[in-house]
């Protein structure tokens, strides 16, 4: 009888251990001196890590041309956070390309040695915002929250976990996490002109949008900061494509010569961005290698 217990418990206790190994975990620290940059990764399995990049670009603010406003009011505000002062959760949009998301690594970069660290999380993963928070609540760095390309679908989880902690959670605001978007969506929701029908007009002439209106405005006013991009001009465009050239190693009499070709570039792409002039310049670069 004894030896058939024994063998029952041993058969239950694998029966747990099996079921503990797929149940998801409270969500572990990483080794902080790994990096200044780690990624949320959630498995198949349900489980949450936070992965350290390993490999970093080395870009920095003064990289980046033809963004200057956009440049000191990042810049600005992540000088106040990392200072300890008051500072804003940020949502930068607008044209793709142009330099949103290289902004934020620039910054990165410029701000890691006085303790600013990243943490870049998906947009399907918002949802465990609360568990990431809490992890880096007791450290001493500052984090930004980093999720590029932001949009969501109608109904989409991540909507709402993303609205509770940029305000209006019942917990308070953790003062070394801020969160950093980019969309190309200004208020991060599609928008339909069936729309436009839910505006009201009182009799003085004033305008007041409707519920579904105020439900997609609501998320996007919760960052304090708004940071808007724009398409670049022609001029724009070729001082870019030179920068990055320069940056390559290209004497200044090829760059001279590129700018017919940089151009035509553009144009078989349909944009002047800074992606599409960065493209054109290591693709120059790299043909032109030792001419």
């Amino acid at each position: 009888m004894n030896a058939q217990f024994e063998r029952l418990m041993a058969r239950v206790e694998s029966l747990v251990e099996r079921i503990e190994s797929v149940l998801p975990q409270p969500l572990s620290a990483p080794d902080w001196a790994a990096s200044i940059a780690y990624r949320y990764r959630k498995r198949s399995s349900g489980h949450g890590a936070l992965e350290p990049v390993r490999h970093i670009g080395a870009m920095g603010l003064n990289d980046l041309k033809e963004i200057d406003d956009q440049k000191e009011k990042i810049r600005r505000n992540t000088e106040q956070f990392v200072s300890g002062r008051p500072a804003n959760n940020v949502l930068l949009t607008g044209s793709r390309g142009t330099g949103k998301s290289s902004l934020i690594k620039a910054c990165l970069n410029e701000y890691s040695a006085r303790g600013l660290r990243l943490i870049e999380v998906d947009k399907t993963d918002l949802t465990d915002l609360p568990d990431i928070v809490d992890v880096v609540s007791g450290r001493p760095e500052k984090f930004i929250v980093f999720c590029d390309d932001l949009s969501f679908e109608e109904g989409e989880p991540g909507y709402k976990a993303l609205k509770s902690i940029l305000d209006g959670s019942i917990a308070a605001a953790t003062p070394n996490v801020l969160i950093y978007a980019t969309s190309n969506r200004r208020h991060l929701l599609p928008e339909y002109m069936t729309e436009n029908l839910t505006y009201t007009h009182t009799d003085d002439g004033e305008v007041h949008p409707g519920e579904v209106v105020e439900e997609k405005i609501s998320l996007s006013e919760r960052f304090g900061l708004w940071v808007s991009f724009y398409p670049f001009s022609q001029d724009e465009y070729l001082s870019i494509v030179a920068q990055w050239l320069s940056s390559f190693g290209v004497g200044l009499p090829a760059i001279a010569a590129a700018r017919p070709a940089s151009l035509v570039w553009a144009l078989e792409r349909g944009s002047r961005s800074g992606r599409v002039a960065y493209q054109f310049a290591r693709d120059y670069a790299g043909t032109h290698a030792g001419n």
